[in-house]
């Protein structure tokens, strides 16, 4: 090879070698810190919990995304802060209303994008049917994600209820 075509060759590699090296190299990220995450996330269901049993409607739905969805038995899903807020105004105007949870976690994923609320619910209402006080016990999940602001907001919110512990049966006679 001559020196000329050795030089057309190695020159662009040289030159793309010497920027590659005058690169300022990327500011380090911040460590995560996933605890303090899954510390809002439990303090703000416990707003939430709060504001629905002062029956603050607005408040309650205000933990939602734009993009929220909402899973509860028996109902259709809701898909966005205005049907949140419907169906939530409905359940408040039951004056027997009362919610409690229990054994919370709040996983947090590692990128920080995602944490995942868990806990039993415990709920008190009135039952349209019989009119009656009833109390139902479940699970429930709150998938929640970080928004423009920096706030953590509700996406995903899946009740399921569990059914009634199954009473003891009678002694046989004998």
């Amino acid at each position: 090879m001559t020196k000329t075509k050795l030089a057309t060759v190695a020159l662009p590699i040289l030159m793309a070698a010497g920027l590659t090296a005058c690169a300022k190299p990327e500011a380090a990220k911040p460590a995560l810190d996933t605890a303090k995450i899954a510390d809002t996330v439990r303090a703000d269901i416990d707003a939430l919990v709060s504001e629905l049993n002062a029956k603050d409607i607005d408040k309650a739905v205000a933990h939602d995304a734009p993009n929220i969805v909402g899973m509860f038995h028996g109902a259709p899903n809701i898909n966005s802060p205005a049907e949140d807020k419907a169906l939530t105004s409905q359940q408040l105007k039951d004056t027997a209303f009362h919610l409690e949870t229990s054994n919370p976690s709040v996983d947090v994923a590692q990128a920080g994008d995602m944490a995942v609320y868990r806990s039993n619910y415990s709920a008190t209402f009135t039952d349209v049917k019989t009119n009656k006080q009833v109390s139902e016990v479940g699970n429930w999940v709150a998938i929640y994600k970080p928004q423009p602001d920096g706030s953590w907001k509700v996406v995903l919110n899946m009740i399921a209820d569990m059914a009634p512990a199954a009473s003891a049966a009678a002694p046989e006679k004998k």
